[in-house]
């Protein structure tokens, strides 16, 4: 299990009776929720907020039902449907307190103000691969805004991290698990 999960600096405690198989169920245990800032745009924040209110809603009622109707067969000690219920429910939970943090510490980012001269937060990137000689535009997001099948790429993955701050026409090689890429910027956008 994970004893030391670190997601952030605030702590919470959850308390469960159930330590699950290969879960994040924890008895007693401390996890730390995000109190870092999430930059987001209008629409990520709205996303999170839907998403939110759809788990406390009717997720969070069907994972007591859940239990409730597991309950009903009998003994605990030996109900696996119990437990898998309870491992669900805590999933759930963990899923909740931690888009409740991100959505508390989310900063909306006005794209009007946003400097064109170097990539950053929302900027649109585009680059070419060296090695491929092939050109790609990134759109560079938050971490909860981050969808590949987009071509929107997290500011912390390493391809992001390392585009921040470059400006048009500089160059960097970036070590990713298939080895070394080298890119270029060839424009910057909003």
């Amino acid at each position: 299990l994970f004893k030391n999960c670190v997601l952030s600096k605030k702590s919470i405690i959850l308390l469960s009776r159930h330590v699950s198989i290969g879960a994040c169920l924890f008895f007693s245990t401390k996890i730390k929720v995000m109190s870092e800032i999430v930059y987001v745009t209008e629409d990520g924040l709205a996303k999170m907020k839907e998403e939110l209110n759809l788990l406390v809603a009717i997720e969070r009622p069907n994972a007591s039902k859940a239990i409730a109707e597991a309950r009903e067969k009998g003994d605990l000690s030996e109900n696996a449907e119990y437990d898998a219920a309870k491992e669900a429910q805590g999933l759930l939970e963990l899923r909740i307190r931690k888009l409740e943090a991100e959505i508390g510490n989310a900063r909306v980012l006005d794209a009007t103000k946003i400097d064109i001269t170097k990539v950053s937060v929302l900027s649109k990137v585009k680059v070419m691969n060296m090695k491929m000689k092939k050109e790609f535009t990134y759109h560079l997001v938050s971490e909860a805004e981050a969808d590949l099948k987009q071509m929107k790429i997290s500011v912390k993955s390493p391809i992001g991290a390392a585009l921040l701050g470059l400006k048009k026409g500089e160059k960097v090689t970036i070590q990713i698990p298939a080895g070394a890429m080298e890119l270029q910027v060839l424009d910057i956008s909003i």
